[in-house]
């Protein structure tokens, strides 16, 4: 594609720059719509919201350096790694999940340059369509439990869980006014609507009684995120179970950017697997994972949210997508928004989590829908079959201290699979 061309249908392309506050409100507007996601990511984790955000402008920096600024992504909290590093978290702390996104990255950097050698179909062949549709259900429907019990169960002090009224309906009300955002409203405010769903939902948890504000009134307004850096703020440790549970799900992620491109080379007609190359698009985003991973965020992936964004308003501009980084990264560094994040209540998050759980379940199975999948076909029965269940069970396969389970056991069995079986079953081809 010649260097010159410029997208006609478009208010500004891929190199325009917009001027002063017109830059500031379209940068805003992008912030606003991956915000509510970003930070439900290290909300669930248990990881400081005010690093996520940090973390993810610097992802999104990196990742626009390395594409040389001709890829209009932004890269926020990834939601394939929730559940490894829920488990993480819970037995080893950040260090693991830090060891954990280092790795993802470097299956990043590994795959890019075997791209760059030898070229890009290979991954086809060993994630088609039907192995990557029921892995991206899984992914939704892995935390379905999660969701559930943070709108039913208020955890008591002693450890016990309480089943409270007042939860669910905090978890059911927030829902329902963000299926009538998503439903009804236009605009700018129809960008926004899981953002609108926590603010509403939040201020329908403080009617009920159910917020801690004290943290909010104690915390500064200026407060240096909970950086976490190696041989800095811990000593780093090999951790067998981080790199086996979250290297697998890099592949998964992997499907996803590539998906995003194929989506971004249609909206801004232009090939990027080409220029600046799948290789580069793969390099930028393994190194934003392991960027964020050595300051103390959760990896980062491309965010479908923001290329929505791209498409309503047809505002393409790289410098509209770094102006939201910069923005991320300096809102890290507010404390008053850290401790109101921090204090947003389960059933709250529950309820946003119905759709956002949901949606990335529909996203795998309108990969089947799009791919045309036939089911009639034992292949293909079989693969999801095992897929969906081994993934959503929660089956772990551990020797020693290396345990696989979940998505990533999932995505391994849905590879496996697909290399071996052959295409139809001896009673099909009789």
């Amino acid at each position: 594609m010649n260097k010159e061309f410029r997208n006609p249908d478009v208010v500004l392309d891929i190199k325009d720059k917009p001027n002063g506050i017109k830059w500031l409100g379209l940068s805003l507007q992008h912030l606003f719509t991956m915000f509510g996601a970003t930070v439900l990511v290290p909300i669930l984790v248990g990881i400081n919201p005010g690093i996520a955000l940090f973390s993810s402008g610097l992802g999104t920096l990196v990742y626009l350096f390395v594409t040389k600024g001709k890829i209009p992504a932004y890269l926020g909290s990834s939601f394939a790694f929730i559940a490894a590093m829920q488990m993480l978290m819970k037995d080893a702390g950040y260090p693991a999940i830090a060891l954990g996104a280092v790795t993802t990255g470097m299956v990043y950097l590994i795959v890019s340059l075997i791209v760059k050698k030898a070229g890009s179909a290979w991954l086809d062949r060993l994630l088609p369509p039907i192995v990557v549709g029921p892995v991206v259900m899984v992914i939704g429907l892995g935390l379905a439990a999660n969701a559930a019990n943070q709108a039913m169960y208020q955890n008591l002090p002693n450890g016990e869980q309480l089943y409270n009224v007042k939860y669910i309906a905090v978890a059911l009300l927030t829902l329902l006014l963000t299926i009538v955002f998503n439903m009804y409203l236009k605009g700018f405010l129809g960008l926004i609507p899981i953002l609108l769903g926590i603010v509403c939902g939040y201020v329908i948890a403080l009617l009920f009684g159910i917020v801690d504000i004290e943290p909010i009134k104690e915390a500064a307004w200026f407060a240096v995120p909970n950086f976490q850096v190696p041989f800095v703020t811990y000593t780093p440790k090999l951790y067998i179970t981080a790199i086996v549970t979250m290297a697998p799900i890099a592949f998964v992620t992997m499907t996803e950017h590539i998906g995003h491109l194929m989506v971004l080379n249609k909206l801004t007609k232009r090939n990027f697997y080409e220029n600046p190359g799948l290789n580069r698009t793969l390099m930028g985003d393994g190194l934003a994972q392991i960027v964020a991973g050595l300051v103390g965020g959760p990896p980062v992936t491309s965010y479908g949210e923001n290329i929505g964004v791209l498409a309503i308003t047809r505002v393409h501009s790289v410098f509209v997508i770094g102006g939201a980084a910069v923005l991320a990264m300096v809102l890290g560094f507010v404390g008053k928004l850290t401790a109101i994040i921090q204090s947003i209540p389960g059933p709250v998050i529950a309820g946003i989590s119905f759709i956002l759980f949901g949606v990335i379940a529909s996203s795998g199975l309108k990969i089947l829908i799009d791919n045309k999948i036939d089911f009639n076909k034992k292949r293909n029965l079989l693969i999801a079959s095992v897929i969906l269940v081994v993934g959503i069970g929660g089956l772990t396969f551990q020797v020693g201290p290396v345990a696989l389970s979940g998505m990533a056991l999932a995505t391994l069995f849905g590879i496996l699979l697909n290399v071996f079986l052959p295409e139809n079953a001896k009673s099909e081809t009789e």
